[in-house]
This record gives structure tokens, sequence and C-alpha cells, in this order.
């Protein structure tokens, strides 16, 4: 099996886990967050749901710039919409992959603002990094669904709201 079968699949089975969170965000709470140095529920949810997206971007291009092409927050208004976002990009991202050569995996891949570079690597790299940062965010995710009495659903095994793997 290749790297990019095995990223196909990786992706195909954190999507299935990402739905169940993004299914069940409460947008009554789209303001809420844990602490003051958390993010609040509808940003955290909707980087969640294009996370899939920078897939796409780190095969596509050689880098990507903040200075010239600054974050512009997506406005979702319910669950439809953010998971509708969600699809959109996890598509993209595997349309990408799918077309994707092995040997591409190693080309450099850079993040930056301006001339300061926040990291330099390989768009195998970024690809990991979309995987990662889905992963991190989703729990805290979980976290935010504990507090608020909200079932967190099961992601790599059970919790003790859903017992299922």
């Amino acid at each position: 099996m290749n790297i990019i079968e095995l990223l196909l699949r990786e992706l195909e089975s954190e999507a299935q886990t990402t739905r169940k969170f993004l299914a069940l965000v409460p947008f009554d709470k789209a303001e809420w967050a844990p602490h003051e140095k958390s993010m609040k529920m509808m940003p955290l949810s909707t980087h969640i749901a294009e996370l899939p997206s920078w897939i796409s971007l780190g095969l596509t291009t050689d880098e990507l710039d903040f200075a010239t092409a600054p974050y512009e927050p997506i406005v979702v208004n319910n669950n439809e919409e953010l998971l509708a976002i969600f699809e959109k990009s996890y598509e993209g991202a595997k349309a990408e992959l799918t077309k994707a050569k092995e040997e591409e995996l190693i080309k450099r891949w850079v993040l930056r603002n301006g001339e300061q570079i926040l990291s330099d690597m390989d768009k195998y790299g970024i690809i990991r990094i979309a995987f990662s940062q889905t992963t991190h965010h989703r729990a805290q995710l979980g976290v935010y669904f504990r507090l608020l009495g909200i079932p967190v659903p099961s992601s790599y095994g059970p919790t003790a709201d859903d017992q299922s793997f």
C-alpha cells in the first residue's frame, strides 16, 4: 500500500468521527468558551470543519502567506451549514489526494506571515498537520461538550457517553 492510499483511509476515518462532533455543536452556545484564553465554540467548530482544506492547500500550493491571504472566518447559522462546510472541505481534500503522486509529497511547503517563516516543511508535513490539528481541536470540542453536559461521541474508542468504537 502506498502513502496516498494510507492518507485517503485516514482522511475517511477522521471524517466519520468529525461529522459526529460537528453534528452536536450547540449553536445557542456559539460565543461560549470554557476559559478566557480558549477559542469560542463557533470559531473552534468552523476551524475544525475547514481543516481538511489544508490538505488541498498543501497539495496545490507551495506556501500560505497570512500577510497576503489573511484568514477570513466562515459564518454558519446551524449544524447543516457547518456540516456542509466540512463536506466541501473533505471532498476537496479527497479529490486532491486521489490525484496526487507520492513523489509530490516531499516537495517544500512553507507557512509564513510576510517575511516571517512560521513553518518550513514538505507537503506530507502539512497534510499531517491538518490531521493532527483536526484531532487536537476535536478533542477541545469534546471538552466543551463535557462541560456543557452534551454527550461526547466516541472517537478512537468509547467515551463515558458513547461506548461504541
